[in-house]
């Protein structure tokens, strides 16, 4: 969509009350090819890519709050595919590559920057584990660079190399990784999946499935009606036990509280995205200068949108830790995203047990990164009711079968031992 700056002009001095919508507000029809319940990033994309890969036009995207006022809008928005075992490693390099083309697919400014992730060790086991992965990515053709303790020092002078509880002994470096705008990303699917024909219905939350005699899924009971469905696919993150509960199903997923952190705003000092490898904190600095931090989860279930204190104690001692340089930067807020996080740390694509029922849950901490990726090979599985070649591993019965990829969600690095 393109304005003129004097267009631009007459809608910002209007109080903002002039702007066109970026995408319509329509009401719910009585019946759809597909309903995807979830109006994240991965409900989104996967209406997006069934619109303009599979001319499924025919869609409503259900959100019971507003765009993005799930994970999408709470996260630490870092991208990236320094992933170690098949099935991750494949998944998350296509993830990538659609990152790269998003802003030119989509027409929207994402604002995806590849400033790089630099995963921290501190111990020679530790580097073993880190050369064995980035000799994995790059035999599958990603990019990865293992570097000593002086290659750290030239990207980033302002770590604690001198005097630390866990000395920095260099890194694992993924220049192509980075991040992108979270709530950018929402819009830029919303708006071009809008442009397709898309519904996208929001306040408008699931509360129970239709069925038919032989027990096959025709639709979905919402506040706002009931709305037929040819097909319905689940992409609610950490809602997911409680959805699919409404279907008689029950999951291997737990939900946790995951929070993250922002600082006031400094002047420009982290070049991209640090790990640290002897404790689960990760940080990098967002565009209005704020540091946007995380750590690990609570350690407790829960469907709360919040955190708590000791949690943040632990997270902030890492920092310090790895940077004592922040000690006097202020928390600006945090935030908490629930995490639906499966038994062997990666996600389930796959049909259901439920006919015509359709499942994208499991993420644990790879989420927001997966976003592109999991909305192409949902719609795939979607439209073709077979599974995509990228996401063959993340099926449902896998942990029957006892072929778990087995890579703990951890992010990138491993516990110090």
């Amino acid at each position: 969509m393109k304005y003129s700056i004097f267009s631009l002009a007459r809608a910002a001095l209007s109080g903002h009350k002039n702007w066109p919508r970026t995408w319509r507000d329509p009401e719910p029809k009585p019946r759809y090819d597909v309903v995807i319940i979830g109006g994240g990033g991965h409900g989104l994309a996967t209406a997006y890519h069934l619109a303009f890969e599979y001319g499924i036009t025919n869609v409503a995207v259900l959100e019971k709050g507003w765009i993005g006022s799930g994970n999408a809008g709470r996260n630490t928005t870092i991208i990236r595919s320094n992933y170690l075992l098949p099935g991750n490693i494949g998944f998350y390099e296509l993830s990538m590559k659609l990152w790269e083309s998003m802003e030119r697919d989509l027409n929207y400014n994402t604002m995806v920057s590849q400033r790089g992730v630099l995963n921290l060790y501190h111990s020679d086991a530790q580097r073993d584990a880190y050369a064995r992965r980035g000799n994995a990515m790059r035999i599958n053709g990603i990019d990865a660079e293992l570097l000593d303790v002086s290659g750290v020092r030239k990207l980033a002078p302002f770590l604690n190399y001198d005097n630390s509880r866990f000395p920095i002994q260099g890194g694992l470096l993924q220049r192509r990784g980075g991040t992108a705008r979270h709530d950018a990303v929402v819009w830029g699917y919303a708006h071009a999946a809008d442009a397709l024909g898309v519904d996208i219905i929001q306040n408008c939350e699931v509360t129970g499935f239709t069925r038919d005699a032989a027990g096959r899924v025709t639709g979905v009971e919402t506040t706002r009606g009931a709305i037929g469905a040819g097909k319905v696919g689940m992409a609610v993150a950490g809602s997911t036990s409680r959805v699919a509960a409404m279907a008689g199903l029950r999951l291997p997923i737990e939900s946790h509280v995951l929070q993250a952190f922002v600082s006031e705003g400094i002047k420009p000092l982290i070049p991209g995205v640090i790990t640290f490898g002897a404790g689960h904190f990760y940080v990098s600095q967002s565009d209005k200068g704020g540091l946007v931090f995380g750590g690990d989860l609570d350690g407790y279930n829960s469907y709360a949108q919040r955190g708590n204190m000791p949690t943040m104690e632990d997270v902030c001692e890492g920092g310090m830790a790895l940077m004592p340089v922040i000690g006097r930067v202020r928390l600006l807020r945090q935030w908490g995203g629930i995490m639906d996080m499966s038994m062997d740390g990666s996600p389930i694509i796959d049909k259901s047990p439920v006919d015509g029922l359709y499942l994208n849950a499991g993420w644990c901490y790879g989420g927001f990164k997966a976003t592109p990726a999991s909305g192409l090979v949902f719609a795939h599985l979607i439209a073709r009711d077979a599974p995509h070649e990228e996401a063959m591993r993340f099926r449902l019965d896998r942990f029957s079968r006892g072929a778990m990829i087995d890579e703990k969600g951890q992010g990138p690095q491993p516990n110090l031992h």
